[in-house]
């Protein structure tokens, strides 16, 4: 979990609240809806900007509740510090008001949303809308304190000190003007006020600093006075909150000098009262303003008290320092911060579970489990490992390199010399390869080929294998072994390439039928007026195949009768019309029409003739309107903003000059 809060988002005021999002509604939904418009669609558009509404309060209200954190999510010592600044039942009263509002909002969209599908009119939908808006924004009034105390929490927790509760710590503690803040402002750079009166520090402050490559944070805490738990003021509550929960190395600061204005006593006894909160914690006790006054030159009885104080726990060290001429300042800090880092290692080595049952070898935790893992490889039983000391140093003929000595070695420092120095002597590293044949050494790389070296693959017997191939190719060619042509005299070879020339055959076929088939798409190869077949061809062919014709050929004839009969009636009809008696005739003989509806033409009954066809068209159509119908649009141009035209252009008198737009 985060310890800084300045990303929560600032919460606006209830008024602020309901301009951004009935604004926003306007500007997502501007209102352009006509008495003329079918109700189904003025119902759509007021459904879609109450829910709009209703959706942007829930999102805005949404964002703040995940804004702030939740008490349950938190590390305790945060959690405490919530509930000693702002009282935690106040918070969640605030974050729960806030909830409350959001699921009301939500109900009373719902509920107009229900209304609006049964409104009649223009004038029913826009009443219930406003209703709606209406009671929405009382909702929002009604959350003024909430949100107002909501924004001062946020701005006050954006100014509190990202402490982590997990890192390496320095807690310091003690009562008002003993030195606190002049020790963390000699450790750290953080900006204390440092001042000569008591509780100059009234809150929280950190600094933080690196010893050996880790970093640690130094917490300094406001002053605490001996009285009990239920008096303590909220300053007092935060030192009492980080001493409790933070997982530190606590420094307990005295004044032996009484300058504070508390005298030694009254610091012993703080000290004592406040001990259960020390518990599984280094404690150190730092005297400070040792210029002034030392242990040693306390009362006995008082240098009695103080080491009591350290021999009763053993996990407790006195320290001492002085912020005025930091003498022990480092000595401090270093001594606390080793301890700190034995502890947190020390902890961890003893956590986790142990893999097997602890013995006196086998420890048990983290570091068991480490232990098990390594395996140490040890020499075979009987074998010795013996020393081994060169010749030369048991003879004590080793000598060390000597520039003067002229029967000495030479180094390669010595040839760069006498070869004109750095920069002129290039040094010959291929006289330092181990070869077999020393006169390899400065021989050119072998080649590379397709990434392999070629050398790799050269055999050593190639030449000879080379000439052995090349003599029998001259015996074949001698005897006539490639004159001899090829015959194809055996039969299984020709019954091969017969079947091999029929099969490729037979594939092109196919090949060529699939494409044909492929490039008519279901239509007939041959055109139809060429299949007609006459009447005495059907006969010839029923005969042919043994089947009686005469009931065939009879059908087949008088359905030409009938056709001819139709035809003609069809032309004598035509002709007749041509006459006025005839066409009088037909028009009398027309459907009459209505007055009210002649000239009227059905366009449901136009362009499709086929019912079927036409029903599946108007289906189709509806299907197309229906996302229009739901966004409450009447087409794809509905809604179109047009831009505004510029009044200078198109009012008054123009002068002189251009007439485009500025």
């Amino acid at each position: 979990m985060k310890t800084t809060w300045k990303e929560i988002a600032p919460v606006p005021t209830s008024q602020e609240f309901i301009d951004i999002v009935l604004s926003r509604t306007q500007r997502r939904l501007p209102t352009q809806i006509r008495a003329g418009f079918k109700i189904s669609r003025i119902r759509a558009f007021y459904t879609r900007k109450v829910k709009f509404t209703a959706e942007t309060f829930t999102e805005k209200f949404q964002a703040i509740l995940d804004g702030f954190p939740r008490l349950q999510d938190i590390h305790p010592f945060h959690k405490d510090l919530m509930n000693t600044l702002y009282d935690a039942d106040h918070f969640r009263i605030a974050l729960g008001t806030l909830s409350t509002a959001k699921r009301l909002i939500e109900t009373v969209s719902r509920d107009y949303v229900r209304l609006l599908k049964y409104a009649q009119s223009l004038f029913q939908c826009k009443n219930l809308k406003k209703a709606a808006l209406g009671r929405m924004a009382t909702i929002c009034k009604r959350l003024r304190d909430p949100l107002v105390y909501l924004e001062q929490v946020r701005q006050h927790l954006g100014r509190l000190p990202g402490i982590d509760p997990n890192t390496r710590t320095l807690l310091i503690c003690g009562y008002p003007n003993v030195g606190k803040s002049s020790f963390l402002k000699s450790i750290t750079k953080a900006d204390v006020d440092v001042q000569p009166y008591a509780f100059t520090t009234k809150s929280l402050f950190v600094g933080h600093f690196d010893y050996k490559y880790l970093r640690f944070q130094a917490v300094d805490t406001p002053g605490i006075l001996d009285h009990p738990l239920e008096e303590m003021n909220t300053i007092e509550m935060q030192s009492i909150t980080a001493i409790a929960h933070l997982r530190s190395a606590c420094l307990y600061f005295m004044d032996l000098s009484e300058q504070c204005g508390y005298s030694v006593e009254a610091q012993i006894n703080l000290f004592n009262s406040i001990r259960p909160l020390f518990a599984n914690k280094l404690v150190f006790i730092v005297v400070n303003k040792t210029d002034v006054t030392k242990p040693e030159d306390l009362h006995e009885d008082l240098q009695k008290q103080l080491s009591d104080l350290v021999t009763q726990n053993s996990n407790t060290e006195l320290l001492q320092l002085s912020c005025i001429t930091n003498e022990g300042v480092q000595n401090v800090k270093n001594t606390v911060c080793d301890r700190l880092i034995e502890e947190r290692v020390a902890a961890k080595l003893k956590s986790g579970q142990a893999s097997q049952p602890a013995t006196a070898d086998t420890p048990t935790g983290r570091l068991g489990e480490l232990l098990a893992r390594i395996h140490v490889a040890r020499p075979l039983e009987g074998s010795v490992s013996e020393t081994y000391i060169p010749e030369a140093v048991l003879n004590g003929t080793y000598k060390k390199h000597d520039k003067t000595d002229p029967d000495r070695r030479k180094l390669e420092r010595d040839i760069e010399e006498e070869n004109g120095g750095a920069g002129v002597y290039n040094i010959d590293l291929k006289k330092f390869y181990d070869l077999a044949d020393p006169d390899w050494k400065h021989d050119k790389v072998p080649e590379f080929f397709n990434g392999k070296n070629v050398a790799d693959y050269v055999d050593p017997d190639i030449e000879e294998r080379l000439a052995a191939l090349e003599a029998e190719e001259e015996r074949l060619e001698a005897e006539g072994y490639y004159d001899e042509s090829e015959s194809m005299d055996d039969e299984e070879d020709v019954e091969i390439r017969m079947k091999a020339d029929m099969i490729r055959d037979k594939r092109k076929l196919m090949m060529n039928e699939a494409r044909t088939k492929k490039s008519l798409k279901n239509k007939a190869q041959i055109p139809r007026s060429k299949k007609a077949r006459t009447l005495a061809q059907m006969e010839n062919h029923l005969t042919k195949i043994g089947l009686d014709p005469s009931t065939t050929v009879d059908r087949a004839r008088a359905v030409i009768r009938n056709a001819e009969a139709k035809s003609e009636a069809r032309s004598t009809s035509a002709m007749d019309i041509d006459t006025p008696g005839a066409r009088a005739r037909s028009v009398s003989r027309a459907p009459k029409t209505n007055r009210l509806t002649d000239g009227v033409t059905n366009k449901s009954a136009t362009g499709v003739t086929d019912p079927v066809q036409r029903e599946k068209a108007e289906r189709m159509a509806k299907l197309s309107q229906r996302k229009m119908n739901r966004m409450a649009r009447q087409g794809e141009a509905d809604r179109h903003e047009t831009a505004s035209l510029p009044k200078h252009l198109l009012a008054g008198k123009r002068g002189m000059g251009s007439a485009r737009s500025r």
